[in-house]
């Protein structure tokens, strides 16, 4: 800020509507995007497919798309929804908003160099040549704890503290996660055949098959731990540890009993994963986990993913328990787990005094400070 003006206005990635404002105040328009480069990426291919298109003509994205300057390619089937398919009622908004990136000035993206680090090169390169504006990394931006102490808090880490280092799976799928009813069961089978110690946050199944669940309201006498197979809970007890709806993540994924994360890809997890050095086996279920389940296979190397079958993409008991298998114990694991550790050491640099990401919060900073100040935009 200068005085009562406006240095910069930043607005979240669905919200891109406001960029016009910051065009009227004279200050730089930043998008902020709590997601990866990658969605930069889909973003900036969505705009160029319809940069010829007349009103109200949408078209489809490629059956392959490959990422801005990485080596893999996506599939159609995991790219975000609301991306797929141009009769989705959403496909005309996302097109507008990838319309507007290009007049933004800048992006702020919740990832760093080593994550998706061909991604952040080529964005850089375009950068400099003028092709698109510049997309600065300033993550990995995690919670530091839960912010919360409840009784379910100290359950899951007094039962943490009494196993040993390295040797339990930690499954959850976050917030709005939700597994058929079916597959819950086949989930608790393979854990239990896996024979592997497991901390698995259980939540409602879904009655309809729908995989989001969020904001559904539980009812007082909804037990998620009722649906589990009869006799699971007495036939795993000492090496599992099943919690209804919740769990202190953060500080699971850091607990030195934790090895692994059977997740549903979401970036929040994604990153606390990361951060924490604990692989992943990829299990992504709706919105752009997909995607992020693609970055962290094949563009970070720190997930490994299980075979669902061609049938609506179930994923069978013995599938479960072989790739829990293979994380905690297998040739494939051993490499997961490595580049997991070197991933954690890069994400904590990221964020060192000189590091990647405190280095492009301190340039986008400068050029917001060099930015002529609008006399008309005080108060903003």
């Amino acid at each position: 800020m200068a005085g009562d003006s406006a240095a910069a206005l930043v607005c979240d990635f669905f919200a891109t509507s406001a960029l016009p404002l910051a065009a009227e105040l004279g200050v730089p328009g930043y998008v902020f995007l709590p997601t990866s480069f990658a969605m930069v990426s889909i973003m900036r291919r969505l705009a160029a497919l319809h940069a010829d298109a007349g009103p109200g003509e949408y078209r489809d994205l490629p059956d392959w798309l490959p990422f801005q300057g990485g080596p893999s390619l996506l599939r159609h089937e995991d790219i975000p929804d609301g991306f797929r398919d141009w009769n989705d009622p959403n496909y005309a908004y996302v097109v507008e908003e990838a319309r507007r990136y290009a007049r933004a000035d800048g992006f702020l993206v919740n990832s760093f160099e080593e994550m998706e680090r061909a991604m952040a090169e080529s964005f850089r390169r375009d950068a400099e040549d003028g092709a698109f504006p510049p997309v600065f990394p300033v993550g990995p931006l995690v919670r530091s704890s839960s912010g919360e102490n409840s009784a379910g808090e100290s359950e899951c880490l007094e039962w943490l503290d009494r196993q040993p280092e390295g040797s339990v799976v930690y499954v959850s799928f976050g917030t709005g996660g939700a597994l058929s009813m079916a597959q819950t069961a086949e989930l608790a089978a393979g854990l239990e055949a896996s024979g592997h110690r497991f901390l698995w946050v259980v939540r409602m199944p879904s009655q309809d098959g729908n995989p989001f669940a969020f904001g559904t309201v539980r009812g007082e006498d909804d037990d998620p731990l009722a649906w589990l197979p009869d006799g699971f809970l007495e036939r795993t007890r000492g090496r599992g540890l099943a919690v209804a709806a919740w769990a202190p993540q953060v500080r699971v994924l850091n607990h030195p009993a934790t090895a692994a994360f059977v997740s549903h890809c979401g970036w929040n997890s994604t990153l606390e994963s990361v951060s924490a050095g604990v692989p992943i086996v990829a299990w992504p279920l709706y919105a752009e986990q997909r995607m992020n389940a693609v970055i962290l296979a094949e563009v970070a190397g720190v997930a490994l993913r299980p075979a669902p079958r061609d049938d609506g993409g179930f994923v069978t008991r013995q599938e479960v328990a072989v790739v829990v298998r293979e994380i905690m114990e297998g040739e494939k694991g051993s490499a997961v787990r490595g580049r997991a550790r070197e991933l954690q050491e890069a994400a904590s640099q990221a964020w060192s005094p000189e590091g990647a990401s405190r280095r492009a919060l301190r340039e986008v900073a400068a050029k917001w400070k060099a930015a002529p100040v609008n006399d008309n935009g005080g108060g903003a």
